[in-house]
């Protein structure tokens, strides 16, 4: 019989979902596998290469008592402890299982970085909290230049620039507008996880454009839709008096992708990162 690492293939529950968006292929795609129960880590790591989404995860039963999951996220070529589009795409996988949540109206997931809250609403909208940074604070001069030089921009283009790592690594970039941002043509290799943000006019359904360039096996990739990024970038950005909560953030488009990031603060100040979830694809998977 054949096996994956220790143990027999098994059929599996699997989900293709496309996240931030209400129409099919306009967001960012997941995969998902609804029961990684026994699967190494190298299993995972596997099949999240042979994917080749942005990201792929694996839904296991919680290990802390007040989480209603656990989830494993992988990019081809590692794993991380928080991502923003699997955050929501794994909370609409589990609730697809019909399993109801601990508490009404809040789903706990457990991942990499702790507990992650995630709100339903009534029409079955999500939207996870914020967690906090991993990293914040000043960049230096010499990682700013060498993330200008990456770019393709002069120096003075840009207004600011912060780290706003909550997992993934990102670095933020404001620029004085979304035109700005969509003019972007990067160089094909960098060293960081870059998150570039510029504002549209009021008359604008976005408040403003964000681009997500990160390295993948030595090579420059762009995220067409980041719920990590808009939650650091929102916090960063919202904290600074740039913008006020609730508004709606545009990621995509350059790659011709239509995603729609809501924000929202609660009465505490925290950031929410919303958006919808579309599957498009379910069925089984050998592994």
């Amino acid at each position: 019989m054949s096996s994956c690492g220790s143990i027999p293939f098994m059929q599996r529950r699997y989900l293709e979902l496309d996240v931030f968006t209400t129409t099919s292929l306009s967001g960012n795609p997941l995969a998902v596998v609804l029961d990684g129960t026994g699967l190494s880590t190298d299993d995972m790591q596997r099949f999240a290469n042979w994917t080749n989404f942005s990201e792929t995860t694996f839904l296991l039963p919680a290990e802390h008592p007040d989480a209603d999951y656990r989830v494993r996220i992988f990019t081809p070529g590692t794993e991380l402890p928080f991502a923003g589009h699997p955050t929501l795409g794994s909370c609409h996988a589990w609730r697809s299982m019909g399993t109801a949540s601990k508490q009404p109206g809040v789903v706990m997931q457990e991942c990499g970085v702790g507990l992650v809250p995630i709100a339903v609403d009534a029409v079955g909208r999500i939207a996870f909290a914020a967690p906090a940074l991993l990293r914040g604070g000043p960049v230096d001069a010499a990682d700013l230049a060498a993330v200008v030089a990456t770019l393709g921009i002069e120096p003075s283009l840009v207004v600011d620039a912060q780290w706003i790592d909550n997992g993934p690594g990102w670095l933020g970039v404001l620029l004085p507008s979304a035109a700005d941002v969509l003019a972007l043509q990067p160089e094909p290799r960098c060293e960081f996880a870059i998150g570039v943000f510029g504002a549209y006019g009021p008359e604008h359904h976005a408040a403003y454009e964000v681009r997500a360039f990160f390295p993948e096996r030595g090579v420059m990739m762009e995220d067409p839709v980041t719920g990590s990024l808009n939650a650091s970038g929102a916090q960063w950005l919202v904290a600074t008096g740039r913008f006020t909560p609730p508004y709606v953030a545009s990621q995509g488009l350059a790659m011709g992708r239509a995603g729609t990031v809501t924000v929202t603060a609660d009465d505490d100040g925290a950031i929410w990162i919303g958006g919808d979830v579309t599957t498009v694809v379910a069925g089984t998977v050998d592994l």
